[in-house]
């Protein structure tokens, strides 16, 4: 489980199901840039949680390096914006 959270978190379910933490960690780099990298990068950023809501759905390249992101076109557009919330919260 993720640090801080039960197996019931609803949060640690949809990066489960969705298979976000293959790639992504809370605070280290695996594949991808850790959560907690994304919260630092988007700070300010007060469209940061649509675009990062678009890109899990998407899928994206270039933002951290030529290691694509792949698309997650099942992941329902209400449990991206839910995952996106609770990146930009991981400081």
């Amino acid at each position: 489980t993720l640090a801080g959270a039960s197996s019931s978190d609803p949060i640690e379910k949809l990066l489960g199901a969705n298979a976000c933490t293959a790639c992504h960690a809370v605070d280290k780099r695996v594949v991808g840039p850790s959560f907690k990298e994304v919260a630092a990068k988007y700070a300010n950023d007060a469209g940061a949680a649509a675009r990062l809501a678009a890109k899990m759905r998407a899928g994206g390249q270039g933002s951290w390096g030529n290691v694509p992101m792949p698309p997650n076109p099942a992941l329902a557009e209400s449990d991206a914006q839910k995952l996106a919330s609770w990146v930009l919260q991981q400081k």
